[in-house]
């Protein structure tokens, strides 16, 4: 019995994860509890102690200084003995499936779809646990049938009186991360940094990626020999497209790279407001903005601006480089620029040399407002 005894608990570690000292502890508690009720009917006033050997598994009792031995139990109490076992187990397997994916919130975990609901995949893990995939949180590319492998990212975990509640997303943009992390070794090792990712689940992902040692290509490492990395990231997103985008500190070099595969002819940022006004020539209008908006959507999101696609032709007057200092002030925009151009303000200088009265000549720009306006270019000049 006692060898017996321990074989099961060690059984029950290695195929649970129950921790074999908290199944002993449970064990002794019902042994008792069974024991209390012997005594309480021929000695209540004696203690009653139950110790199991942890070497041995031997389980000794004892009712004051005398050590009874297991049969005097009686069937009663070894049944409630053993139910309390039990439901230690349980207690104790429930701790041991919410430590372990307590501690996998925010990676990625591997399952297999158990069960399809109307709002939900019910994603088994092995016997071990079940999570929840809401559909919601799939991505439209998604497709799956019972016994699929599934991976996911874990995005919540909570105790209940059921057990380990275990919520799962697909669509979550660090599932995107922690895809990179597996498929990429220099992203795991931190020689390559994701800056920001923006996605739009199941058509395309932007992600800006910057290599801390020179020596190593960050958009190189990202997409592998012959493509095999993004590729396998690719498959597992069921098709959905990827941009890897090279982050730069020069946001105007960043939100060139983040219009990719579109080439920029010219950026004018309002610093102040974070927008910017991107200008393409005609035949990389449509590459630029993308289908639907989603090009310039998404390189927005990435780089954190308002980009602003136009051609030359689209402005109502035509930027050119020196007008670039202007667009330097903070706080003045493209309407503000055209309001200036207007009034043939096409460089600092110009700005420099007017006086507050002459400036709020032009509809729009108030005396508080000329008064800086002149000041700022005053500023910039002296930087020079």
């Amino acid at each position: 019995m006692n060898g017996e005894l321990l074989s099961i608990l060690e059984q029950l570690e290695r195929e649970k994860g129950v921790d074999r000292e908290v199944l002993l502890q449970g064990i002794e508690q019902a042994l008792l509890t069974a024991a209390k009720k012997i005594a309480r009917l021929k000695k209540p006033s004696e203690p009653v102690k139950v110790k199991v050997d942890r070497k041995t598994g031997e389980i000794k009792t004892f009712l004051g200084d005398k050590e009874i031995t297991i049969e005097e139990f009686g069937r009663i109490a070894a049944q409630t003995a053993k139910q309390v076992i039990i439901q230690k187990i349980r207690e104790a397997e429930k701790e041991a499936v919410y430590n372990e994916f307590s501690k996998k919130l925010g990676e990625i975990a591997t399952g297999s779809v158990y069960r399809i609901e109307k709002k939900n995949l019910i994603i088994d893990f092995f016997g071990r646990a079940q999570g929840v995939l809401p559909r919601k949180f799939l991505s439209p590319l998604d497709a799956y049938s019972v016994g699929d492998r599934v991976r996911a990212l874990v995005i919540e975990v909570t105790k209940q009186s059921k057990g380990t509640k275990i919520i799962l997303s697909r669509t979550h943009p660090n599932f995107i991360k922690k895809l990179f992390e597996l498929e990429v070794p220099e992203i795991y090792e931190g020689i390559v940094e994701i800056k920001s990712i923006a996605r739009e689940p199941g058509e395309r992902t932007k992600i800006a990626v910057y290599s801390k040692d020179e020596k190593i290509d960050c958009v190189g490492a990202c997409v592998g020999m012959k493509g095999t990395r993004v590729k396998n990231i690719i498959n597992e997103l069921k098709g959905e497209k990827i941009d890897i985008i090279r982050y730069s500190d020069d946001i105007k070099e960043f939100i060139a790279n983040s219009l990719q595969p579109a080439k920029v002819s010219q950026i004018v940022l309002d610093r102040e407001n974070k927008k910017a006004i991107v200008v393409v020539s005609e035949e990389n209008l449509s590459l630029a903005i993308g289908k639907h908006g989603q090009n310039v959507r998404l390189a927005s999101k990435l780089v954190g601006w308002s980009l602003d696609i136009r051609t030359r032709k689209m402005l109502k007057i035509p930027l050119g480089e020196t007008e670039e200092e202007l667009m330097k002030i903070p706080g003045l925009g493209e309407k503000l620029l055209v309001l200036l151009k207007n009034a043939q303000i096409y460089t600092l200088e110009d700005l420099a040399k007017k006086t507050p009265q002459e400036l709020t000549r032009i509809k729009g720009i108030g005396k508080a407002k000329a008064q800086k306006l002149i000041e700022e270019a005053k500023k910039l000049l002296d930087k020079k």
